[in-house]
């Protein structure tokens, strides 16, 4: 309906134009009448009939469109039902696989259920077999089966226990042939990658000088310099024709040490005199506690130890200043901690906890506290007070075997002070005990009420004893003395004579403001 609506109304423009055109004509050229409408018929007639072929080629151009369309919506319909079609037959293809599926398992618990039937009753007839047959296997052989069971149970036991005893002895006798051997392999190799140098005994400390002029100034007028300065450190200063050089003379490392930094200083500065020298002495001595704290710091970094208590720590520098037997003591813990850690790597223990208690097993020597403990006890006391693991405080208090060995570091830690105190050249015995006499003589004296400072110098020929005057009169003194000089003699053994000096001075002090 739509092309013909299209052509007719074509159609109707053509005519219209037509007519309007025969109008137009009629009115303007009236004379040639005829000649007009002839010519406007025939061009009318032209117009009309392209009209009516444009008309006809739109309709058939639409025409083929609209069929191309339609086949095209035709095909897709088709490809959809042919999709269909065929989803539909797989789905039917599915649900009969499903239904045979479903009717086999059928078969199958059917088959089964079948089966485990026949298996119950041959069951019942097996245990009825069994019975029967242990019926008469018990009245052949005079014994039930539990007694028989029992009794072969014993002979296995008892043939087990051979052959285990057996593998045991065969293993412990390899064992023995082997410990022995791996034991000195694992120390030769850890004597050898250990190197340190060999002990030297020294209890005396040179202090340079220029000329004599500075000697004399150290002396001081009547020798007060060098009193005061004996008095405030506790270290014998000798001045003899040693030209250019002044001996400090001390048992204790950190006295002599004290003593030389005070000097250098004084003789820097060019005061010299008494209260010049308390100052110093004083000034020194805090920082020479600073210079122990790094020291401690530093050995601890050196061997990858961390999370030490700084007590711990002072305790560790201050090993530079001991020596046990004449080795540093500092340097044989480091060397019994780099022991431990290598014994402790060829065992598969933790070479970490090793080191630090390698480190720590001499900390006993250098402590003030209860001296009457042995220095091992005293180190594990220290450790568990500043919170060291179990095995690290076992192993330091037993590697003297003075108690119980609890964890595996223990004997590694002994082992190792052995390595570094046997080998050739690292200790010599004379200088400990002469460490030990001058001790025992200093705290000897400083038992005595009122006594504040006790030195012992000359090479323990000579006692000091430094007493507050407020609570011992000179009365007091002499007889303190005396009485030091008869315990000396009655308790301990010493070579020639020891003279006790008792020294009591007397202070005033005020301030002008």
């Amino acid at each position: 309906m739509d092309i013909v609506s299209l052509i007719i109304g074509f159609a109707a423009g053509a005519v219209l134009a037509l007519v309007l055109y025969i109008a137009i004509r009629r009115s303007v050229l009236k004379g040639k009448k005829e000649e007009i409408l002839e010519k406007a018929e025939i061009e009318g007639e032209k117009i009309k009939n392209e009209r009516i072929l444009q008309a006809k080629e739109k309709f058939l151009s639409l025409r083929s469109e609209h069929e191309k369309a339609v086949n095209e919506s035709n095909a897709r319909m088709r490809d959809a039902e042919n999709r269909i079609k065929q989803k539909e037959n797989t789905l039917n293809q599915k649900l009969g696989e499903a239904d045979r599926r479903a009717h086999d398992l059928d078969n199958q618990k059917n088959q089964l259920k079948a089966r485990e039937e026949q298996l119950q009753e041959k069951e019942q007839e097996y245990e009825e077999l069994r019975g029967k047959a242990i019926h008469q296997i018990e009245s052949i052989a005079g014994m039930s089966a539990q007694e028989a069971k029992a009794q072969l149970v014993e002979s296995m036991k008892a043939e087990a226990r051979t052959e285990a005893q057996a593998y045991i002895n065969d293993a412990i006798d390899e064992a023995r042939l082997n410990a022995a051997k791996e034991a000195k392999r694992i120390v030769i190799n850890t004597i050898q990658r250990t190197a340190t140098e060999t002990a030297i005994e020294n209890a005396v400390t040179t202090f340079p000088i220029e000329n004599d002029e500075i000697k004399g100034r150290i002396i001081g007028r009547e020798g007060r310099n060098i009193r005061a300065l004996e008095a405030a450190t506790g270290v014998e200063i000798v001045v003899d024709d040693t030209p250019d050089a002044i001996l400090l003379s001390a048992f204790d490392p950190v006295r002599r040490e004290v003593a030389r930094l005070a000097l250098h200083q004084l003789v820097i500065d060019g005061r010299i005199h008494p209260a010049r020298i308390e100052e110093v002495v004083a000034k020194v001595s805090k920082q020479l506690e600073e210079e122990i704290l790094e020291t401690g710091k530093r050995t601890c970094i050196d061997l990858g130890i961390h999370g030490l208590s700084m007590e711990l720590v002072r305790l560790i520098g201050r090993m530079k200043y001991r020596s046990s037997y004449g080795q540093n003591l500092l340097q044989h813990s480091r060397e019994v901690a780099n022991i431990s850690a290598i014994l402790a790597s060829e065992l598969g223990l933790n070479p970490k906890i090793a080191k630090r208690a390698g480190l720590l097993h001499d900390i006993g020597k250098v402590s003030d506290e209860d001296p009457d403990l042995p220095h091992a006890l005293l180190g594990m006391k220290l450790a568990e007070q500043y919170k060291e693991k179990p095995e690290i405080c076992n192993a330091i208090g037993a590697h003297h075997e003075e108690t119980e060995m609890t964890s595996l570091y223990a004997p590694l830690v002994l082992v190792g002070d052995a390595i570094s105190g046997a080998r050739p050249g690292a200790r010599r015995e004379v200088i400990e005990s002469y460490i030990k006499r001058l001790r025992g003589m200093e705290n000897l004296a400083a038992a005595y009420p009122g006594v504040t400072k006790s030195y012992a110098i000359q090479a323990g020929r000579e006692l000091r004893v430094i007493v507050g005057a407020e609570q011992v009169s000179d009365h007091d003194a002499e007889l303190l003395s005396a009485e030091i000089a008869k315990r000396i003699q009655d308790e301990m053994t010493y070579p020639g004579q020891v003279k006790i000096t008792v020294i009591r001075e007397t202070r005033s002090v005020a301030y002008a403001k």
